[in-house]
This record gives structure tokens, sequence and C-alpha cells, in this order.
């Protein structure tokens, strides 16, 4: 796999850095995320040369740490000191006040004048979001001086609890890398960090109590290579927190107003703890840390009253380090296979007199058991949990925060029982998900398709709920799990600039956000990545392309753009394109088989090339009717991916395919006029661990009127093995030369997922891409 943190050859063309000889630089109100209120004022311009001070209030320790971190801020953008000072006075400087009148404690105010800058703050934190949209206006301009236009700016977030998620134990980051990511947090006006310490493949925070939680629980013996491939590195991999660390870092995240909420994942998710204390468990062992990605069967064991003491106390320790209102105690993928077996936990769920149901099963009340134990261990402390939306299943704990990740159903179930819901669907916020459609070419991810402009699209209050309901859903956060994240260059490269689309969501309100005017406005804060030396991706000055299949010409129409218009030179041969090669200015229309590639060109250097193969065949660009609904979930561009020209590959989300769930793929496709056809072909994409099986027959049939069809081919496929490998499947039906105008396409999907496999009994999913006739 080639890999692209490359940077360099993008810092010339954002601009960053350049070198003047003190030159004035205009300062850019319009900065990620946009605030609420921008005027212009006419109360001329403030140049902030060398003899502004910063003013705070003398007697505010939390002001004067302000006052500095904007003086380090301007002296890295400019290379300018600006000297701070207490006083009151802000006449020819910037003063830092609170005693702004604001519901909001976040709010804040930025006013601009010839005579100076006033940021004034609901609060300290509030001073602090001033500060930053500050920071983002001024140009990061080495030897020059910024001069603000008068304005004035009154802005507040939207949400209150604005996170980004922290996995160390799939693979661990140092202090100072934990605290480079706060930092990158500030920069997107976040202000909460959710720390995923613990996990079957590590655990990575110091339990006085429990020593061998990272003597050994911290410590695997090796690493499983790519996708569980059955192969492994050799490679002993450990690291953890002591608890003076992880103060530390908290202290940090609290000078920048961003509170740690530490995660210690349970029932599930704890192969690394059984490794260390074995009779926690149901079996008692032996067990090893895991070396491979997923979820383990081993969990603790709900039975054993040892269980509930173990976690008493390490909630007592995590307490004592962290001040976060709330500690995340997981509740996640917890496999009940053990507790079915286990004396312990039969002999619980008989003692509490828990009985299954049509909603769910006992072991499934017995999870909301222990669940129940830590809320009610936190209560009487003071504190409340957050768990994923699993802690749904089984009753929810009374005072329990949820964070909605698989999709928002979840969400939008806790806040109709009127608990607070925290936003982070996979669907649209799993940083661990691929940026692009091409994959090849991208540093290995654990799949998926998430690129900027969906997830800039993402709106976290679900139109289902009632205004009173939707009060409940207070927050939105992205993920980064860290299993294919091995390093922090990589982490960073996962989150920017797909952060800055995710502050915009967390701060900005829904009618002041324009995905045109974002990409307007992205430009500088990437010239704020480079001076901070940030690993950022670089798709989004890739050419985009976007394939139309035109059933009224039989053509696929294509149109491509570029964040700034860079001219854009295009071949259909498979040839690299040269300034020397046709510009696409329109619609491209394309009539023929061809390889497309593309390149934006610009004066810094050209953008990646985009490559698209395009094969026409009898289908293509003929109208498509879906007879049996598509999945709306998948649905992409609709039915008419069956007949674009364009094939998709091993991800399934990368708008490629589309799927169908409970229901037949059904398709009826006009050939426009009757001709001979002798062969009917498509293909799935299977991945079985999401549930997305093959197809299990394949039928054609073909009409002259569109009303009346008659079979002309079919064959039934078997159910799919465990053993049956993942990936794509070609299906074709060959049959003698006909004569017809209308093709029907039918292709049932997975009704009951066989016994072996965990979502056994349930429909699977079936994603079916290009329909080719011939």
């Amino acid at each position: 796999m080639k890999t692209l943190f490359k940077l360099a050859g993008w810092l010339a063309m954002t601009g960053a850095l350049i070198s003047c000889g003190n030159n004035k630089e205009m300062a850019d109100y319009r900065i990620i995320p946009l605030p609420r209120e921008v005027v212009a004022t006419s109360n001329g311009e403030f140049v902030l040369d060398n003899g502004t001070k910063i003013i705070y209030p003398g007697d505010n320790e939390m002001m004067q740490r302000n006052a500095r971190f904007l003086a380090d801020y301007l002296k890295e953008a400019t290379g300018a000191d600006y000297a701070t000072e207490s006083g009151t006075d802000g006449k020819g400087n910037i003063l830092l006040c609170l005693g702004l009148a604001a519901e909001n404690p976040e709010a804040y105010q930025v006013d601009v004048t010839s005579d100076g800058v006033t940021i004034t703050g609901a609060s300290e934190a509030g001073v602090f979001y001033g500060i930053q949209t500050l920071r983002k206006s001024v140009s990061p301009v080495k030897n020059s001086t910024p001069v603000l236009a008068s304005v004035l700016i009154k802005d507040y977030p939207r949400f209150s609890y604005r996170g980004a998620h922290f996995d160390v134990s799939r693979h661990f980051f140092t202090v100072d890398e934990a605290k480079s990511y706060i930092d990158m947090m500030v920069l997107h006006n976040m202000n909460r960090l959710h720390w995923h310490l613990t996990d079957d493949q590590g655990w990575r925070l110091e339990i006085k109590k429990y020593p061998l939680l990272t003597e050994i629980g911290a410590n695997r013996k090796e690493t499983v290579i790519g996708r569980n491939s059955g192969e492994y590195d050799g490679k002993p991999y450990g690291g953890f927190y002591t608890q003076e660390q992880a103060r530390e870092i908290v202290a940090y995240a609290a000078e920048r107003y961003i509170t740690v909420i530490p995660e210690i994942d349970l029932p599930g998710h704890m192969q690394a703890a059984l490794a260390a204390y074995p009779h926690l468990g149901c079996t008692g062992g032996p067990y090893e840390v895991w070396t491979q990605w997923g979820v383990s069967d081993n969990v603790l064991c709900a039975g054993n009253d040892s269980v509930l003491t173990f976690i008493d106390d390490i909630l007592s320790e995590v307490m004592d380090i962290f001040p976060s209102r709330y500690v995340h105690v997981g509740g996640d993928e917890c496999p009940k296979a053990k507790w079915e077996t286990c004396p312990k936990c039969q002999a619980r769920i008989k003692t509490l007199g828990i009985k299954g149901d049509a909603k769910h099963s006992k072991e499934e009340y017995l999870q909301s058991f222990v669940i129940n134990h830590a809320e009610n261990f936190l209560n009487e402390h003071g504190r409340q949990i957050i768990g994923w939306d699993e802690i749904l299943e089984g009753g929810l704990a009374p005072n329990a925060t949820v964070m909605s990740w698989r999709g928002e159903g979840g969400g939008i179930e806790a806040a109709r029982q009127k608990h607070d819901v925290i936003m982070t669907p996979n669907t649209y916020l799993y940083f661990d998900y691929y940026q692009t459609k091409d994959t090849e070419n991208e540093p290995l991810a654990i799949g998926g398709y998430l690129p900027i402009e969906r997830v800039y699209n993402y709106e976290p209050m679900p139109a289902s709920l009632t205004p009173e309901e939707q009060k409940f859903i207070v927050g939105v956060q992205a993920n980064h799990w860290s299993e294919y994240i091995p390093s922090y260059s990589q982490l960073q490269y996962m989150a920017l600039p797909r952060w800055a689309a995710l502050s915009e969501i967390q701060w900005t309100n829904p009618d002041k956000k324009d995905y045109k005017d974002f990409l307007s406005r992205l430009p500088r804060l990437i010239n704020l990545y480079a001076l901070e030396g940030y690993n950022y991706a670089t798709h989004v000055f890739d050419v985009k392309a976007n394939f139309v299949a035109n059933s009224a010409g039989g053509t696929v129409d294509v149109v491509m753009n570029t964040i700034d218009n860079a001219p854009i030179h295009y071949t259909l041969d498979g040839t690299e394109p040269t300034a020397a090669s046709p510009v696409a200015d329109s619609i491209l229309v394309i009539k023929q088989s061809c390889t497309l590639n593309a390149l934006a060109l610009r004066p810094t250097g050209n953008s990646r090339m985009l490559t698209e193969k395009i094969a026409f065949s009898k289908s293509t660009s003929k109208p498509t009717k879906a007879n049996q609904p598509v999945n709306k979930q998948y649905q992409y561009n609709g039915v008419t991916t069956l007949t674009d020209g364009l094939k998709g590959n091993g991800n399934y989300k990368t708008g490629r395919w589309i799927a169908f769930y409970r229901n037949d793929m059904d398709v009826t496709i006009d050939m426009q006029q009757s001709i001979e056809i002798s062969s009917v072909a498509f293909t799935t994409c299977v991945e079985k661990g999401d549930w997305i099986f093959d197809a299990r027959g394949f039928t054609v049939e073909v009409s002259d009127d569109g009303d009346n069809f008659t079979e002309v081919a079919s064959e039934e496929y078997p159910a799919m093995k465990e053993s049956d490998r993942n990936g794509l499947y070609e299906h074709k039906l060959t049959f003698t030369p006909v004569q017809a105008r209308y093709v029907r396409v039918l292709v049932p999907s997975e009704k009951s997922i066989p016994q072996w496999h965990g979502g056994r009994g349930n429909s699977g999913f079936l994603f079916v891409d290009e329909v080719t006739i011939e």
C-alpha cells in the first residue's frame, strides 16, 4: 500500500508560512467553525503592531492564562512578541474581560474598532473561544503585521458537548501526543475528550489496587497483520499511563477548557483485564491480551461477586484521577455466549428473578444488572455514566447518557425516554473509515467510506423527534478507533480536515451551514494545520467528479470540479493528462467504454489523479426502475447506480453499491427498443461480519410491453458457509439469444442468516452493483 502522508507539497499551495518583510495582512473573519453573527462596522481598522498589549483582569489566573495563550498564538502566526499585563484599559490594545450577559456560559463577543479589540465572555471559557476566533482570523504569515477591520462578532455554540474520541488501547499514544491531540481539539472549538483507556487489546491506565492490569494487561505478545489475516508480526506491544501522567493530561486539557471523560469499557471488551486477573472471567482462563481485532467472547463474569468489587475499586481510582462529572462505562458489544453456559451467571439470573421476553433475552437483562451496579456506585459518589447505545438492551439505567453509535436509532429511543444523548453514528462520524474511494492508495483502514462532504452534511437533530425530545440531544462526537491507526501521524491524517466539518456540526447553527461556503473557508484553516505541523489529508484538493447515467442520450455525463476552481485536464485513453490535454470546463459526455484520467494542474503542484473505468454494455444509461425498495441507508444515487457504467470495489460504502434489506432486488431495465440479448450479469459485495451476504438466486425475465414477462434463465444459490470468503462475487446467466425491450432482474436476498453467524435468523443485506446486459 502506498501512503499519502505528503505535507510539504501542500504548504506552498495553501499559502502557509509565507515569508514577508513585515507586510500588513488583513484578517479574515470567515473562519471555521463559522460564528453565529459577524457584522462589519464603520469604526475603521486596528493594527496589531509590536506596541499592542494583551490586557486581562489582574485577579483572575484563568484570564491571565488566556492572555498568554493569545500571545503565543500570535507569535506563532506572525513571529512577533505581544506583551501581556493586568489592567482594564484596552485603548490601543486587546482587552480580555468577563461580564457578557448570556445564558450560554461559552458565549463571547469580539468588538474591533480603530481603538482596539475587546473580547468579552460569559465565562473564562467564552473568552477562550473568542481568542480562537481571533487566532483563526489572523493569517499565519511570518514577519507580518495583522490588520483587523472593524467588526462585531457575537457567538455561542449550538451543542454543549463537542467531543472527540481517543482510543489508546489498540494502539498507544504518548503523553506528548495526547497533549497535541488536545491542541488539535482547541483549534476546532471542542470541549470533551472521550479517552478510551481499556479494551481486549490492552489496559492503559495504572490502577494501584490491581497492579497486574498494567504489568500484564498492558502488553500483548504480538499484533495481527492487516484485518485478522491469521498472520502476526511477532513483536511485543505495550504502553500505559501512570496515574500521575493521566492527571497531567487532565490538567493540560482543563487549562484549555476541555473535560476529559475516561472510559472503562465493561462488562465486555475486558480480555486484557482477564489476562491479568483470570478469576474475573466465566471460565477462569487462562487468557491472554488479545492479539487480533474484533470482539472477544471472554467478558466479565456477571455472576461473580468479586467482579462487582473489581468494578467498584476500578471506578474509585478512576474518579480520583478524573474530576469529570461523567464516566463512560462502555456497555457495547458484550457477547453473551459465556453467560449462557456459566453456572454463576445463570445462578445470578435465577436469584434476581430475571426472565427473557420478546424484547430481550435474560442475558441482556443481566447486562443491565451490571451497568446499573456501575451507575449506582458512580451516582453515590456524585458522578453520572455515559454508555454506548447497547446499554438500552435490557432496560436503560435511570440516569444514563446514551452515546448513539449504531446509527441514530439508539439515540432516538433514548431521547424519547428522556435521557441525554450524544450523537456519534458510525455512518457519519467514524473517522477510522476511509476518506476516499481510492483505497488502494490509502493507509489501511477498517473499511467504510466517509468523505468530508458526507460528514459536513450530517444533521444530528433527528426530524422524527418532537421539539421537546430534541432537547435531549446534547452533543456530537466523532470516534477514532485505532486498530488500523498505528501512529500519531496517521491519527492526524484520519482526523484532519474532517474535524473541520465536525466542528461546524458541533458549533454552527444549521441555517448558517453551506458546504460550498465551507470549502471556500477551509484553506485558511489548513494554513494553520501547516503552521502547527499537523499531518492532514489532502483529498479535498483533488478532482471531484459526479457521474450521471443520462438515459435520454444513452451516455454517462461527467461533471468535474475542484475546491479552488483549478483547471482540470483529462484523457480518455488511460494516459496521464498534461497541460496539453483537454480541459473539463463543462459536462463531459461519455458514449463508449474508456478509462477517464483527470488532474487539477496548479503552479504549486498537481492534484492526485482521478481514475475511473467506464464500461458500456447494452444496459448502460438505460432507464432503470426498482420494483422493490432500495434500502434508504444505502441508496446513494438510487437504482440508476446499477446501470451507470461504473463498478464498485470491495468497499460497500463508496456509493457505487446499493443495498436491499428484508426484500429482494427486483429491477426492470428499459432497453428503449427491442434488441437481442443473450446474457445478464451483476456483482455482489459480501462482508459477512457486517451482515452482508451473497445473493440466494438470480432470475432473468423479458418483455415487449413492460407488463407481461417471460422467464429466460434462473438459478438458485446456497446459503453462505462460515468459510466462504468476503469480497466480490460475480454472477452471470447466459441463455439462447432473445429479442426484448424490457429486462427484469430478480435477485433474492438472504432472509435468514445461517446458524453459524452471530446474526443468525435475521435478514442479511444484499449489496449489488452494475447490471451488465449483452
